[in-house]
């Protein structure tokens, strides 16, 4: 793995660096590195998931597009059904 490695350089706020510093002398982690890496493959994967939810999202909404046009909304009848079945299941 060694030779997949690449050494940067990362400048941290104190409160992070400190953050590290304490995931390491607990034991959670081995190194700095670890710790960095690890919130790197986190931070990947929470990119990927917002970017398939952006994706599944754009999709949704080019059905509804493509869909056609919508028809005018009863408000009062919608809520007459819902009284109904609010008494409906009550009983």
């Amino acid at each position: 793995m060694a030779g997949n490695i690449e050494k940067i350089s990362v400048a941290l706020p104190t409160d992070m660096a400190n953050l590290v510093r304490r995931a390491v002398d607990t034991g959670d982690y081995a190194s700095s590195s670890e710790v960095i890496r690890e919130a790197l493959r986190e931070w990947k994967t929470r990119r990927a998931t917002r970017a398939e939810a952006l994706a599944e999202m754009r999709k949704l909404w080019e059905e509804g597009i493509t869909s056609g046009p919508t028809e005018d909304l009863d408000i009062a009848a919608i809520k007459r059904r819902g009284r109904q079945r609010l008494q409906s299941s009550r009983k």
